[in-house]
């Protein structure tokens, strides 16, 4: 297999020796609350309420018989079951503090606890778009194309499934998912709990490719799944599956209830939050009683709808508060957190970009641990475009750059320079501007900071057209993970017996 050269750190280092490290970023940023601490407890005080006097349905009846062995009062007509405070507390009291999640490569393991700060890109697009292309159902090339531009960004830190490839048949469709993300990037992956078959079948497919037994797997979480319930107040029977077997497995669950104030939430920010607390501490009760200490991250991703049409708004001045509430909620409970950005534009414009930043800085000074749909989300998620991938990718460099060190010593302050440079001068030849003028800046990755008129000759390109030009070199790239052969041909020979064998369909 070829062997091409790995994808740089960032884009931004090229040709300038300007070094950032974008792979382990903390978050300097004051935390900032939008309710009272008393407020607060009060949210927290009524989930647990929630849980215990009216409950959630769990589809799944080995989670039921879990709970209830726990102490939960459960009633198998409704599939109703009640979960008394003192489950939720034991299960918080468990749960894991910090992760490390492990890569397949040097350097790729990512630490995940609070004061950490790492991004994932858009997941779960039924569509794929480009300039080039259109719009168009999301396709295995689309897939592989998009990890290829996952690897090629250190402040990507995770991978994703940023399309479904619709081209591929649902039982054989995790095959090639987990085969991309496991030779196309070397770092931590997501595969989706869709039934036992497939999770056995990602399991064993990233065992082969590290190179470690069933025990190893066990001990360090190799790769996530994002658990979403089915607000208000429901887990169906294939995400509480995945609850347990990967909990089981040793696995991270990231507990993300998804809920739309004035449609499957309250309508009032407090009231969202307090039912998606509910739901993400009944689905951490869950993993904890499946495995105590198994990794698992708080989630939520809360915003509204459009109440004319009842399709979801995102980065709105309501998501932007629940995301900062949700950053109490979690801070409360201790745990490492993940939350989302996101857009409801159309098309990568001044309104999707808009939408995008206003919701990651909400996740940023919220103090989320990790934020999903940093790039490339469009449509609320129907769509993931190619060229807000890149133009997002260099907002979340510029983020990165917030969070390094700004030093200043004698030099930086730099009192010599001021005596080198008399009244009405300029500091452009100054030994300290001569020193420093390769590295003191960061260096845009899309962005073009010329004059109109240079700008103009140079043909006059807006950000998509030349966010196409970085997108299409990456992708022209042949960079693969650095994985033995043997490991490769074992991977390759188990998705031809598994898919012979009829493969693995979705439940649920």
């Amino acid at each position: 297999m070829a062997r091409g050269r790995k994808g740089r750190a960032h884009a931004a280092e090229a040709g300038t020796g300007r070094m950032v490290d974008y792979r382990h970023l903390r978050n300097p940023f004051p935390q900032q609350p939008v309710f009272s601490e008393d407020e607060i407890a009060a949210m927290h005080d009524t989930a647990l309420r929630v849980l215990e006097e009216l409950g959630l349905r769990l589809l799944l009846p080995e989670s039921r018989e879990m709970f209830r062995r726990a102490g939960a009062l459960v009633d198998e007509d409704s599939q109703m079951v009640r979960i008394g405070r003192d489950i939720i507390e034991a299960a918080l009291a468990t749960a894991p503090r910090s992760i490390t999640l492990k890569g397949g490569g040097p350097g790729r393991d990512v630490l995940l606890e609070p004061g950490v700060i790492t991004f994932q890109s858009g997941a779960s697009a039924p569509h794929a778009t480009d300039l080039e292309r259109g719009r168009r159902p999301g396709s295995l090339r689309d897939f592989r194309e998009l990890m290829q531009l996952t690897q090629a960004f250190d402040v990507l830190h995770m991978t994703q499934t940023p399309v479904e490839p619709q081209d591929i048949a649902p039982h054989l469709r995790h095959y090639a998912t987990t085969e991309a993300q496991l030779t196309l990037t070397d770092k931590p992956l997501c595969v989706f709990a869709r039934g036992k078959g497939q999770t056995s079948d990602n399991f064993e497919m990233i065992r082969l490719i590290r190179g470690v037994d069933e025990t190893a797997f066990s001990t360090a979480p190799h790769c996530f799944t994002v658990i979403n319930s089915n607000s208000p107040r429901q887990l169906d029977m294939t995400m509480s599956q995945g609850v347990i077997d990967f909990a089981r497995a040793g696995q991270m669950v990231v507990a993300t209830p998804f809920t739309l104030m004035g449609a499957m939430a309250p309508i009032t920010v407090a009231g969202a939050i307090t039912l998606s607390h509910a739901e993400a501490l009944a689905i951490i009760a869950m993993n904890q009683l499946a495995r105590p200490g198994a990794p698992i991250m708080y989630g939520t991703f809360t915003s509204n709808v459009f109440m004319k049409s009842g399709s979801p708004a995102l980065g709105t001045p309501e998501q932007f508060k629940a995301t900062l509430a949700a950053g109490q909620m979690a801070r409360r409970i201790g745990m490492p957190w993940r939350c989302a950005t996101g857009s409801a534009g159309n098309i990568a414009d001044a309104q999707a970009a808009h939408e995008t930043q206003f919701a990651l800085w909400a996740c940023l000074l919220g103090g989320a641990t990790t934020v999903l749909h940093s790039t490339g989300w469009l449509e609320s998620g129907l769509s993931l475009s190619y060229e807000k991938f890149i133009t997002d990718v260099e907002l979340l460099q510029m983020m990165a750059e917030l969070c390094a060190p700004t030093t200043a010593n004698a030099a930086d302050i730099g009192f010599d320079a001021v005596t080198e440079v008399s009244p009405g001068g300029h500091f452009f030849a100054t030994g300290q501007t001569l020193e420093r003028y390769r590295t003191a800046f960061y260096e845009p990755l899309v962005a073009d900071w010329t004059n109109f008129g240079s700008w103009t000759e140079h043909g006059a390109r807006d950000v998509n057209a030349r966010a196409t030009d970085v997108w299409k070199a990456i992708i022209a790239r042949d960079w693969r993970a650095p994985v033995g052969e043997d490991r490769i041909e074992a991977l390759q020979e188990f998705i031809i017996r598994r898919t012979a064998e009829g493969g693995a369909a979705p439940t649920g």
